[in-house]
């Protein structure tokens, strides 16, 4: 399938949600390509309950609702996101570039915004016999690597597996939510927020079961629907859960991919860029967030959302011919929102 569309944004985390609010406040539109199947990135997959505290305006807010934020301030923008997908292929120049990625969906766009953290995030999938025909569920069912909506696992049986942060999260946000939980780990020890680990331990026995010293050995179903999680002790124990769905928590691995071959300059696996534009060494394609590099760069959500505005008025005048006359958003409204 094929698209067209001003500016193509490679990667869904905040900075780039954030990119499409600015570049729909200049008029342009915006594709969204993430290798992650939901929108949000490190913050949905990593520490979706942990509290961020440097965002202005909000003294506390979680990763999730940080980007439930940011997911709400941009749908008037309309934008479209192509997710659980990589971009494999950028060709073209400025004003007509060519993207496809690895499930075959082409987009042409007259921009690029590589907002892409570190490069491509995707799960540390657990070697199990037969896991892929469970993944890309949207039913709460079957193998998944991160949660999209609590709401979408009610009363259903869950396998948490993993001993960080995301999986100690979600157990207590599931609570209650899932009819049971069954949380695995290979030790006794968690890498999580202390308060956490004891809110966790408190809920054992409690519509949530610890299951340690245990790791993950099988997945028993018909190859569509799982029925139960096998986890097997150092000891060779082994102990059958029943579940509808697996959580599988163990981090996720990141390189810059195909972007590396990009024709853009590169600095120990980051875009350098004009910090005044944005814009790499190759023209048109522009890099914001935790992938860019220029002096003096810090490595902040909030960097990288005036990065986001920086790259939004740099394209407009390339794509349209003209300045830009610049208004604040006090002046002239949001779409959506009003004056």
């Amino acid at each position: 399938m094929s698209h067209q569309t001003d500016i193509a944004v490679i990667g869904a985390g905040p900075v780039g949600l954030f990119a499409v609010f600015e570049c729909g406040m200049v008029g342009l539109r915006c594709h969204v390509i993430d290798a992650l199947d939901a929108i949000g990135g490190q913050c949905s997959a990593l520490y979706p309950e942990k509290p961020i505290y440097d965002i202005p305006g909000f003294p506390r807010i979680s990763g999730a609702e940080l980007i439930a934020q940011l997911e709400q301030q941009i749908a008037p923008m309309h934008p479209v996101f192509h997710l659980g997908q990589r971009v494999e292929k950028l060709e073209g120049e400025a004003g007509n570039f060519r993207l496809t990625t690895s499930k075959g969906t082409v987009i042409e766009a007259r921009a690029v915004i590589i907002a892409a953290g570190a490069g491509a995030f995707g799960p540390n999938r657990p070697p199990l016999a037969g896991i892929e025909a469970y993944e890309g569920r949207r039913d709460g069912t079957g193998v998944h690597y991160l949660v999209r909506r609590a709401e979408d696992f009610r009363g259903k049986r869950i396998v948490i597996a993993g001993g960080g942060d995301s999986a100690v999260d979600w157990a207590l946000a599931l609570h209650g939510v899932a009819a049971h939980i069954d949380f695995v780990h290979r030790r006794d020890q968690f890498r999580a927020a202390p308060e956490n680990v004891s809110r966790l331990r408190a809920l054992n026995g409690q519509g949530l079961d610890i299951v340690v010293p245990y790791q993950l050995d099988a997945l028993d179903g018909d190859g569509a629907t799982l029925s139960a999680v096998i986890v097997r002790s150092l000891d060779g124990d082994v102990k059958r859960l029943e579940a509808d769905a697996l959580l599988a928590f163990f981090g996720l691995k990141s390189d810059l991919g195909p972007i590396a071959n990009w024709g853009m300059e590169l600095a120990l696996h980051h875009l350098p860029v004009d910090p005044s534009t944005c814009q790499t060494s190759k023209s048109g394609i522009f890099a914001i967030g935790d992938v860019a590099t220029y002096p003096g760069k810090l490595k902040l959500i909030l960097t990288g959302f005036a990065e986001a505005a920086s790259a939004a008025h740099a394209i407009y005048p390339m794509l349209q011919g003209k300045p830009l006359h610049f208004e604040y958003s006090t002046s002239k409204g949001a779409p959506g929102i009003g004056s």
